[in-house]
């Protein structure tokens, strides 16, 4: 099994001291030396572990985005980030974060779990929080987001959209997150046309803006003309735009890299979840526990429709938007089956945490291998 998030980029630095609504936040690449001067504070200050740089429009990018919000709404905050820092290389990185006088450390990639419970030994005092992972302690919790369902609003876009009934799906890596995402997009594709396929193509890697372009363009190349993809960059909305196709965004709105071909996009708002932990420390009321929010806590949402989308198909992907954020509708409601026949989730349940979160079978019309090792 391969590690979420588990590759290295080439960093992208903002300058460090930029100010940020008022706040200081400062850029450390991971070759830079620490150097900490004790001090009394009044005020919280938290770190972030980047696996990526904060430039890649995508999963980094995304959590950065949240950093700022959250620097931004509190004042007692004060941030600081290291990027592009591999997962056999977040406990040395954490421990420096700990020398700057960090008192919440979040950790970004599931491959820094171990090295985030290690440090929560070793840093009784701290509070880490790990985002992706399932290892919690006394200072240690977790965090996540659903983002499958923004994934089956755009599903309901794209069963609606195609003329092929052919769909692509650009995949990074064979574990429970990526095959949730597919699912949930293909479940609702075929909700709007149930003669709709999803073609999946492997690239085994979070962010290679080549080996997407690549998948993309084999998937048009057989007749497929929606995307989808789960990916760190804009190319495969960039591939689409190219070549007359639609696509969907991931993480952030990508509708400037393909005004035509962006019909809309899963959204990541993980500013709410930092903004929540943040408050809980510095008030002191902050425990472990797992966050998994989505519509309901405002954690996701889907990039603006474009002209493409008809009016019909965009209140209902606001309607199911709407009964999502009240727990009153899921996507994963049984009767679900499997592709080779076996019942998933029984008729009028909903598919369990744990269900989702090791989910590892594919539905009935997704085309492509899904490899389990």
């Amino acid at each position: 099994m391969v590690n979420r998030r588990e590759f290295l980029v080439g960093g992208l630095s903002l300058a460090a001291g930029l100010a940020i609504g008022g706040a200081a936040v400062a850029s450390l690449k991971p070759t830079e030396e620490v150097v900490t001067t004790p001090q009394e504070k009044e005020y919280l200050k938290a770190g972030w572990i980047y696996v990526g740089p904060v430039g890649d429009k995508g999963w980094t990018y995304a959590h950065d985005l949240g950093r700022k919000y959250a620097e931004e709404r509190l004042d007692f905050l004060e941030t600081i980030y290291i990027e592009s820092v591999q997962e056999k290389d977040a406990d040395r990185y954490i421990d420096e974060l700990v020398e700057e006088g960090c008192d919440v450390i979040f950790t970004t990639s599931y491959g820094y779990m171990d090295a985030t419970i290690e440090a929560g030994k070793r840093y009784p005092d701290r509070i880490f929080m790990h985002c992706s992972g399932f290892k919690r302690s006394e200072n240690v919790g977790t965090y996540f987001i659903r983002m499958y369902q923004p994934y089956y609003l755009n599903g309901l876009i794209a069963g609606a959209v195609t003329k092929s009934n052919k769909l692509g799906y650009v995949a990074a890596f064979p574990i429970p997150e990526v095959v949730r995402h597919i699912n949930a997009f293909h479940l609702g594709a075929r909700e709007m046309n149930p003669d709709v396929e999803t073609y999946v193509v492997w690239i085994y890697s979070w962010f290679d803006p080549d080996a997407a372009r690549s998948a993309a363009e084999t998937l048009i190349g057989q007749g497929i003309d929606v995307l989808a993809f789960t990916e760190d960059t804009s190319t495969v909305v960039e591939v689409a735009e190219e070549n007359g196709v639609f696509s969907f965004g991931h993480y952030t709105d990508m509708s400037m890299y393909g005004p035509n071909a962006h019909l809309s996009g899963q959204i990541a708002n993980w500013g709410v979840i930092y903004e929540d932990v943040l408050i809980r420390a510095y008030t002191g009321v902050w425990y472990s526990k797992d966050y998994w929010w989505g519509f309901a806590e405002g954690a996701v949402d889907i990039a603006p429709m474009n002209k493409y989308v008809p009016s019909d198909v965009k209140a209902l992907v606001e309607e199911r938007k709407a009964l999502m954020a009240e727990w009153t509708f899921e996507p994963f409601t049984g009767p679900i089956y499997d592709r080779d026949g076996n019942l998933q989730v029984p008729d009028g349940e909903r598919a369990s945490h744990d269900h989702l979160w090791n989910m590892m079978y594919f539905l009935p019309g997704i085309v492509g291998e899904l490899p389990t090792t």
